[in-house]
């Protein structure tokens, strides 16, 4: 008696995901599964739209500097480059740590872009949506603000938009400045404007020697702020090596009390004594990084002193992204 042939049913070509149309998220998903498009493939779409990257600006020239600039620094500018060059009527294209309105981007009359770095942003990706909001900003009408949005899960990001080999290289203001070409003969609003931006500007100044370390003055005490590249783990036991051993301070009065961790970077913090001004703590800060780097090259077990002091810089991190 001869064998049933299993019955098969034909099954439909199934479209890849750059084959599907776009439909609204309670529609049915193109792909032909019956369900929802938003319980299917856009199920997935959301969540590369929402999923945390923990370093925004890895593979950046400059990547502590960015951080710090998003997170710390009050008023700076940096210069930026296209790898594809500038596009014909865009002079220049300026990223600042905040802009006037809280704008995302700003298209000047003179064709030139601004690009805010301290906006909220709509997804989980800080680097794919300030290349959205650079893109949008490079086409808008100039004299004209570009609002945020979301940008598209399969956008470009910074690191696919900006030169690699290019500086980056900070300058940090006093006030606000610049954002107008001629602050002197502003308008009345706009020079209220800035005077309430500048009067909640705290004064900083990045240490012209070493990468992403930043001096602040607030009216108890001073501080030192350095946004450091190395892992995390490592770092922390290089610092608790120095604690333990009394070496993790920058001269007489000061005293590393803990630090940040922002968008995959750690960043140590430093009291200093309000006497003690930028140029002051160039010469320790460059004497420590020397030791740091001894002690980041040690691989014995940390001793109970060690782990101790390890403890309490640990105790003491604060995760600001």
């Amino acid at each position: 008696m001869a064998k049933k042939r299993p019955q098969t049913k034909a099954r439909r070509p199934q479209p890849t995901d750059g084959d599907l149309p776009v439909v609204g998220a309670r529609e049915p998903c193109p792909c032909g599964s019956g369900r929802r498009y938003k319980a299917c493939h856009g199920r997935a779409a959301a969540q590369a739209g929402t999923e945390l990257v923990q370093r925004p600006f890895e593979g950046l020239s400059g990547e502590g500097d960015w951080v710090a600039l998003r997170e710390l620094v009050p008023a700076a500018t940096v210069e930026l480059t296209l790898k594809d060059g500038l596009p014909e009527g865009v002079p220049s294209i300026t990223l600042a740590t905040v802009l006037p309105m809280a704008w995302p981007a700003l298209r000047r009359d003179d064709g030139s872009v601004l690009l805010a770095l301290q906006n909220d942003t709509a997804s989980g990706d800080l680097s794919r949506d300030l290349a959205d909001t650079l893109l949008r900003a490079l086409e808008a009408e100039p004299g004209t603000p570009v609002q945020g949005r979301r940008a598209p899960a399969d956008g470009p990001r910074l690191q696919d938009l900006l030169a690699a080999d290019a500086p980056f290289e900070p300058v940090v203001h006093e006030g606000f400045e610049f954002w107008v070409p001629d602050a002197e003969n502003a308008t009345p609003e706009v020079t209220a404007s800035l005077e309430r931006a500048n009067a909640a500007a705290i004064p900083t100044v990045r240490l012209p020697d070493l990468d992403a370390a930043y001096w602040c003055e607030t009216p108890d005490k001073n501080h030192l702020r350095w946004v450091m590249p190395h892992e995390e783990e490592r770092l922390l036991d290089a610092l608790a090596r120095l604690s333990a051993a009394g070496d993790s301070g920058l001269g007489e009065g000061t005293r590393l009390v803990g630090s940040f961790r922002a968008h995959g970077l750690t960043v140590p913090v430093w009291d200093l004594p309000s006497g003690v001004g930028a140029a002051d703590v160039e010469k320790p800060a460059a004497e420590f990084a020397e030791r740091l780097a001894t002690a980041l090259a040690i691989e014995a077990p940390l001793t109970p002193d060690e782990r101790r002091a390890r403890g309490g810089l640990t105790n003491r991190q604060v995760t600001l992204s």
